[in-house]
Formats: structure tokens, C-alpha cells, sequence
């Protein structure tokens, strides 16, 4: 497998303008984002891609790699792909690592892309037991539901399935409930695909972008990681992991 790590970074997030390049512990997020993907066995080649010139100069001048994108995508697998057709180089796969996570292990990469020996593979993500109710009840902290084949049923905001007649501080100890870790893989052809979908009544509902992927067929197996993640969206997240 000849596997390609994208990181997209947009510059004018809403609720956080700028974040990839704001400091932690003397180094920028994505600079920290970039070196952890680096660190993975699995990747052939590791790519920043951004809509914005700042961004752009930034990386290549820590002596990383990146691309400039168009400014209107409404999604990260948009901007992959773009990146993907702009590099030039026929991967087989390609791997989004989200911008916004500076604490993404390399051996969750490599798990990752583990899923991808299977030759059924469209796509692949993370997901990771859920062991509270704080944690199960948050909107914010999409969760997953899986089959027997470790295929994504479904993404939800709520907890999934219902525990009837069962307090619900106590769901997560009466059934494995799993919450999603936001990072994807896709086969080329497949990313291309999905590209071209239309949003679909599913994902406007949960504003869940994976559902589009779903409600068209696609099958998106799962791994189980025991690592916690912590994306930053907000000025406040930073605090917090200024505080860990």
C-alpha cells in the first residue's frame, strides 16, 4: 500500500480563527499535529493541506510539507481530495488526520491503516469505548454504532441505542457503547467518490458528514483504539491542554 497522511488546516475557523497556528508549549499546533504523523510506519508521505498562506509558509518553515487548496471547501474530505489530485503521485490510499488533534498517536495512524489490508476496505476510522455518562450524553462527542464485521451502522449525536427502562447514568455499564475518533481513511477511487455526493437528509440532520457516506452504500469499517484524543476548537480547549 502506498498510503498518503493529509492534514487539512483551515485558517478562518468560526468559533477559533488561526488555530492551527497558535502555540503550545513553544511549538504550533500543526507543527505538533504534523511531527506525531511523521512518527507513523505506515505513511508514505505526510501533507499539510491549507487554504491559507500563512499556514503555508509556516509549515515549510519548520521543513514540513504543504499545499495550498481552495478556500471554499465545505469539509476536509474535500480538501484531501483536492490536495490528493494537486500532489500528482497515484497513492492507493489516503489517511485525513485531523488539524486540530496535537496529541494523535502515530500507532493510532497504524492501526488505522492496518484496516486497509482488508481488500474489501472503502473506508476506515477510529472508535473508542465510551466509560461515562458525561462522556456518552455529549453532543459534541459523536457516537458509533457498529456490526459484527466492526462496520459503522451509524454516527449519532445521542447515545445509541436507547437503554430502556435503565437510569441513564448508568448506559455505559449496562452496554459497550463506542464514541467516534475523528480520523479517516478512504481508498483513492472511494474518496473521489464521495466527493461528488450531494449532502444527504441524514448528515443535515446530525450534521454528521460520514452519514452521507452510509446513506449512498458505503461500508466503513472501525478499530478500536485505547488512546483518548483531544481536538481543540475553541480558545478554552487550548486552556485546558495548556493545563494537562
Amino acid at each position: 500500500m502506498d498510503i498518503l497522511g493529509i492534514i487539512p488546516a483551515r485558517y478562518a475557523s468560526t468559533r477559533f480563527p488561526g488555530k492551527p497556528l497558535v502555540d503550545i508549549q513553544g511549538k504550533s499546533m500543526i507543527q505538533r499535529v504534523y511531527e506525531q504523523a511523521k512518527q507513523a510506519q505506515s505513511l508514505a508521505e505526510v501533507l499539510v493541506a491549507t487554504d491559507d498562506e500563512r499556514i503555508l509558509n509556516h509549515v515549510q518553515g519548520f521543513g514540513g510539507k504543504a499545499i495550498l487548496t481552495a478556500e471554499h471547501h465545505q469539509s476536509g474530505t474535500d480538501r484531501c481530495y483536492e490536495a490528493l489530485r494537486l500532489h500528482g503521485h497515484p497513492f492507493s490510499h489516503v489517511i485525513n488526520i485531523q488539524g486540530d488533534e496535537p496529541f494523535i498517536k502515530p500507532e493510532q495512524i497504524d492501526l488505522l491503516a492496518s484496516c486497509l489490508k482488508n481488500s474489501d476496505a472503502q473506508l476506515a476510522t477510529l472508535i473508542k469505548k465510551v466509560n461515562n455518562a458525561e462522556e456518552l450524553f455529549n453532543p459534541n462527542s459523536p457516537k458509533v454504532v457498529v456490526n459484527k464485521a466492526n462496520e459503522a451502522i451509524y454516527f449519532s449525536r445521542q447515545p445509541i441505542p436507547y437503554c430502556r427502562n435503565i437510569p441513564n447514568d448508568i448506559w455505559h455499564q449496562q452496554h459497550t457503547y463506542y464514541k467516534h475518533i475523528g480520523i479517516y481513511a478512504y481508498r483513492t477511487d472511494v474518496l473521489e467518490q464521495i466527493t461528488q455526493l450531494p449532502p444527504s437528509p441524514l448528515e443535515l440532520a446530525e450534521s454528521l458528514e460520514q452519514l452521507r457516506w452510509i446513506e449512498n452504500g458505503f461500508r466503513i469499517l472501525t478499530a478500536v483504539t485505547e488512546f483518548e484524543t483531544f481536538g481543540i476548537d475553541t480558545p478554552e480547549d487550548l486552556e485546558k491542554v495548556k493545563d494537562l
